[in-house]
């Protein structure tokens, strides 16, 4: 402990020192001899100070205390004795106190001041003018006074008027850049979603759609109307998905609370719930084209296949090490994919919840999702800005679509299949041609992220996204228009 403290207070004193040091290099420049004095008595505190570091520092001052023979070194039995001279130690301790004292009477003091008349004098002299040009000063003749004129010359010269003051200079013209003009405040209506919208889905027969928020609501809209037709459920946690079943007259919707509920469209009445249990909450949903199957993606990385018509569970399977990002169904009703936020890919056979191929797909989780018509191909929106189209005969990539600055969050194909509609967390949502994999098409509500794409019966673009609004675009690029307008805030 002793040895601590010395080093402690070499420590100290080395900092001391220095600092006094640094202070006489500084006053070197200095005259008078207060300047003098004061760097003297900074120097010899900075020497001392060093001087004692060391001494401190190598353990060379006497008066430390060492354990003595024969006395054990813990316990109550330990004694010590002490050794050396201590009042020396006291002495060198002393020395910080003192250096701290010349640097305070450094700062302080009146010899601490410049004398504010040189500085007055130096700034009040002016240069001496300056000689006409081609003549020596040391030689040139000084100038003689003019003779005064006589009264009548003074009658008659003409009487001299003040020189004009020359006029100020115009200010200089000013070009002022105006600020960015903030896009005008969207619609709003009472009925609208409270929170983002995550999910859209055109219903078979293209007049209503339904959107999923994560406001926990599932809501049922007319598009001919341009209404809410009725809040068709509420979750217990956050709603994800929104699927028509093909007889137009059910739903199923699906959320964090982990339940699958299959609902009636005419009053949003529950006709069945299948629950995930510990398998965790439902990311994401899909459901076969005939309507009787449906394959659910958890947190958990587990994937269940459902069979909707006799409310019952098919096969859960080990699925994935980390939770599901997106789900989907072959247009013949017997595979699903499933992906990862880890970037990793799934074929499943829904028949016997077989594993059929894995793959690394992306380096970060495909949140959309989407099976071509051929059943053969598969589209991957990912977060790491990539669309990738796949050969599910090989597992490997045939095509990229490259263009978002953001997680590709969401994905739909047009009827013909001929047009890919991505939204992204960049903000947009962008139309791709298949023939060529070029973008067509950009729609921009700069507003927040899309979450989720349609395509609506007539050919537009409906978006829905963190603005909690719900977008109609034109097919071709511009503008688009508030279809559904989300809550005031």
């Amino acid at each position: 402990m002793n040895r601590f403290v010395d080093r402690l207070l070499a420590a100290l004193l080395l900092a001391i020192g220095m600092l006094c040091l640094a202070r006489v290099y500084f006053a070197l420049g200095g005259e008078g001899a207060g300047d003098a004095f004061a760097s003297a008595r900074l120097g010899s505190a900075g020497v001392f100070s060093a001087l004692a570091a060391l001494l401190f520092w190598a353990g060379l001052l006497p008066g430390r205390s060492k354990p003595g023979p024969a006395i054990p070194l813990f316990g109550r039995g330990a004694e010590t004795q002490p050794a050396g001279r201590p009042r020396l130690r006291q002495l060198f301790a002393v020395v910080p106190f003192l250096a701290v004292l010349a640097l305070v009477a450094d700062q302080l003091g009146p010899w601490s001041r410049q004398p504010q008349d040189a500085g007055k004098s130096l700034t009040a002299e002016q240069p001496a003018p300056s000689a006409p040009k081609g003549e020596d000063v040391a030689s040139a003749e000084p100038a003689q006074p003019p003779a005064p004129a006589s009264p009548s010359e003074e009658a008659l010269a003409p009487p001299v008027s003040p020189p004009e003051a020359a006029p100020a200079p115009a200010p200089p013209q000013q070009t002022v850049a105006p600020l960015p003009q903030a896009p005008p405040p969207l619609p709003t209506q009472p009925d609208g979603h409270r929170e983002p919208v995550v999910w859209l889905a055109v219903a078979p027969d293209g007049h209503s759609i339904m959107s999923a928020s994560t406001d926990r609501t599932v809501k049922l809209w007319d598009i001919d109307g341009k209404r809410l037709i009725r809040t068709l459920g509420v979750h217990k946690d956050m709603a994800r998905t929104a699927l028509f079943l093909p007889d137009g007259a059910r739903a199923l919707t699906a959320g964090d609370d982990g339940e699958i509920v299959l609902r009636q469209l005419s009053d949003g009445a529950a006709l069945h719930v299948f629950s995930s249990g510990q398998n965790g909450g439902v990311n994401k949903l899909a459901i076969s084209p005939d309507g009787k199957r449906a394959v659910s993606g958890h947190d958990t990385g587990r994937v269940i296949v459902w069979d909707i018509e006799k409310g019952s569970v098919l096969h859960v399977t080990p699925g994935h090490d980390w939770s599901i990002s997106g789900v989907a169904v072959s247009p013949d009703g017997t595979r699903a994919i499933s992906g990862s936020i880890d970037g990793t890919l799934k074929l499943w056979d829904i028949g016997t919840g077989k594993q059929l191929r894995s793959w690394h797909g992306h380096e970060r989780g495909p949140y959309g999702v989407l099976f071509m018509g051929d059943g053969r191909h598969l589209f991957t929106g990912s977060g790491d800005y990539t669309i990738k189209l796949w050969d599910l005969g090989t597992g490997r990539e045939v095509r990229r679509l490259e263009g978002h600055s953001g997680t590709v969050y969401a994905l739909a194909l047009s009827a013909d299949g001929k047009q890919l509609l991505s939204g992204s967390l960049d903000g947009t949502a962008r139309l791709w041609d298949m023939e060529t994999g070029s973008e067509t098409a950009l729609f921009d509500s700069r507003s927040g992220p899309v979450y989720a794409v349609a395509f609506a019966a007539d050919g537009t673009v409906l978006t829905g996204g963190y603005d909690r609004t719900i977008w109609d675009w034109p097919a071709g690029g511009g503008d688009g228009v508030v279809l559904f307008a989300g809550a005031p805030e």
